[in-house]
């Protein structure tokens, strides 16, 4: 099917998470990755280490070369851990007409802040108004909001605002909403323009083998996007292409566990 997708994320040496399964991703689902590297980490299943920061100038020129030349059919940033570099990142992508999709990526799995607090404005007011599709989980939609998400009623609340603040589509993940029938099941409540679009339901795994599902889940969207794919049919493509991953985890690492990027979808 290809479709060309450019990835602005950082890197994750343990190959779990980042620019490593976001190329998985895109490539298991018949598309084409590109990359433009926002940071290097040094990680592995217990958490991250170190951070190194790329240069703004040199995250520009990366993300100029590809889409001068090969172009793009749809755009998924992830990790872009500073302002400077959020501005940097929405000043090319202003002048790119390619569907984008924004992992609002803050904490690690591990616990480690992968987002700067000034970063945050800078997300709300530059990159959030360009989303084609926002996939924040609760806590990062708690600190973009506000709004404490402790129900469906302030998930919902929280996703209005999103779509308030310009994004297209907000895909709003339930995986950290715990208690009653968020125990056994994880919800997700798809909104474009604003309205509730679709609830997507699926069964909770116990595991412990999740590490980078939410850059997974958003390059798996951007791929359907590139390839034509609606907003709707990107996201159920996307969840089921996760859940599959996470159910068929080959147990590595001692912490937080790599998904199967590779299965037979």
């Amino acid at each position: 099917m290809q479709g060309r997708v450019l990835i602005i994320a950082g890197s994750d040496s343990g190959g779990g998470a980042g620019i490593q399964a976001d190329i998985k991703t895109v490539t298991a689902l018949g598309g084409y990755a590109m990359t433009a590297l926002s940071a290097l980490t040094a990680q592995n299943t217990l958490g991250v280490t170190a951070i190194h920061e790329v240069p703004t100038d040199f995250i520009a020129e990366q993300m100029r070369v590809v889409l001068s030349d090969i172009g793009a059919d749809a755009i998924k940033t992830g990790m872009l851990h500073s302002s400077a570099v959020i501005e940097t990142v929405s000043d090319i992508l202003k002048t790119c007409d390619a569907p984008i999709v924004v992992d609002p990526v803050m904490v690690a799995k591990g616990g480690a802040a992968l987002l700067q607090d000034e970063a945050i404005a800078a997300m709300k007011e530059r990159l959030i108004p360009m989303a084609h599709v926002l996939t924040p989980n609760v806590p990062e939609a708690e600190a973009l909001t506000g709004v404490s998400i402790v129900d469906r009623d302030a998930a919902e609340h929280a996703a209005r605002m999103l779509s308030d603040r310009g994004a297209k589509a907000v895909l709003m993940k339930g995986g950290h909403m715990t208690g009653g029938e968020n125990d056994n099941t994880v919800t997700d409540l798809l909104f474009e323009d604003g309205k509730l679009l679709e609830v997507f339901s699926s069964p909770r795994l116990d595991t412990r083998h999740t590490h980078g599902t939410g850059c997974t889940l958003a390059s798996a969207i951007a791929a359907g996007l590139a390839q034509n794919l609606s907003i709707r049919d990107s996201v159920e493509r996307a969840r089921a292409y996760v859940w599959q991953a996470i159910n068929t985890a080959p147990g590595y690492g001692k912490g937080h566990g790599p998904l199967n990027h590779g299965h037979t979808f």
